[in-house]
């Protein structure tokens, strides 16, 4: 069985990925500091508790499991912190990769499947958004995933390493099955903020901006189901293990949903209505993002199958309903501890 290096393998995409490596037949080795991510969420192969920062321990670890390839997707990713932080954003996402290309080449592992973004295009220059687009990143994040990409190039040519950077847009829904789902502290996007709102946890969900240039005046996003993601990494590395080359390649279904639209898709299959607040457009929030993400189904054969917009909604009420249990319910302590996490987060 083939071990396969998931860094950030605790967090919501990571363990989504882990879980489908696994039905696939290889061994996810989760390497995850849990500053995020969550011990609860690695199911699917051993934990090794470690920092990026810390390259002899990613030697160790990829030397006693006998690592064939990564998938990484560490990283610190909120938009608006890094426009805070960037000495943050910098040495953790560039710093950190860069300790794990040292690490890789010292241990002769080649292949590596990056956890990348749209946020590295910046605003649309037009829609839908290709990977022939120019990036040029309006936030210290997307920065950050770019100059990865740029670090990748270049490790190929010195050090002949292969890989695949996966632009993703946005991540949402959770595991169909139930096993695992999206619990972020704080939280900090649409659709589990509005299931929060839905089931009495936050006061209202916020809208902002309901004047853009769309349809029904709310900002445009490419939702992908979590699922379909992980499916993606599987996929892909299985192009790069078969001798594939490399490249960077857009996720997405090349379809958006407003947020009016995505609310009331929330309301329709939860049965409860949402409290909404309206607020001021956030500086720097283009009003659409789409992907064109025919690459990924030309190249190695993937494409979206869980990713219209009913079922995103259902499999993510699913997961947060049963996040909102009654204690009487005798709900596991995995949900004993997202409850407490998504209190928590209601409250900042």
């Amino acid at each position: 069985m083939a071990a396969i290096l998931v860094t950030g393998g605790a967090g919501y995409v990571g363990s989504h990925a882990c879980k489908a490596l696994a039905a696939a037949g290889f061994q996810p080795v989760v390497f995850d500091n849990l500053s995020t991510g969550h011990r609860w969420a690695v199911r699917w192969g051993p934990l090794e508790r470690g920092e990026l920062s810390d390259i002899e321990a990613l030697r160790r670890v990829m030397r006693r499991y006998r690592v064939e390839a990564v998938l990484h997707f560490a990283a610190v990713s909120n938009v608006g912190e890094s426009m805070k932080e960037p000495a943050l954003y910098f040495r953790n996402n560039v710093g950190g990769t860069l300790n794990l290309l040292e690490a890789m080449t010292d241990c002769g592992v080649g292949r590596l499947v990056l956890s990348s973004t749209c946020a590295s295009y910046g605003l649309p220059e037009a829609l839908p958004i290709d990977e022939s687009h120019p990036q040029r990143p309006i936030n210290p994040y997307g920065e950050t995933k770019l100059a990865i990409e740029r670090m990748l190039h270049w490790w190929e040519r010195v050090h002949d390493l292969r890989w695949l950077a996966l632009r993703y847009f946005n991540a949402a829904g959770a595991d169909p099955e139930g096993e695992i789902g999206e619990a972020h502290s704080p939280e900090t996007h649409l659709i589990p903020l509005a299931m929060q709102a839905a089931l009495g946890l936050r006061p209202h969900i916020d809208v902002f901006g309901s004047d853009y240039p769309t349809p029904d005046g709310t900002a445009v996003r490419d939702y992908i189901h979590v699922s379909d993601l992980a499916e993606a990494h599987r996929a892909g590395l299985d192009h790069l293990l078969r001798g594939g080359a490399s490249l960077a390649c857009n996720l997405g279904t090349g379809h958006g949903h407003s947020v009016a639209q995505v609310l009331r898709s929330i309301e329709a299959i939860s049965g409860r209505p949402l409290p909404i607040r309206h607020a001021p457009r956030r500086a720097g929030d283009p009003p659409q993002l789409v992907a064109e993400p025919h690459l990924a189904q030309e190249v190695f054969g993937w494409q979206p199958r869980q990713s219209d917009l009913a079922t995103i909604v259902s499999t993510a009420w699913s997961w947060h309903a049963a996040l909102a249990e009654t204690e009487g319910a005798a709900p596991s302590s995995r949900y004993r501890l997202q409850r407490h996490l998504i209190r928590g987060a209601a409250s900042y």
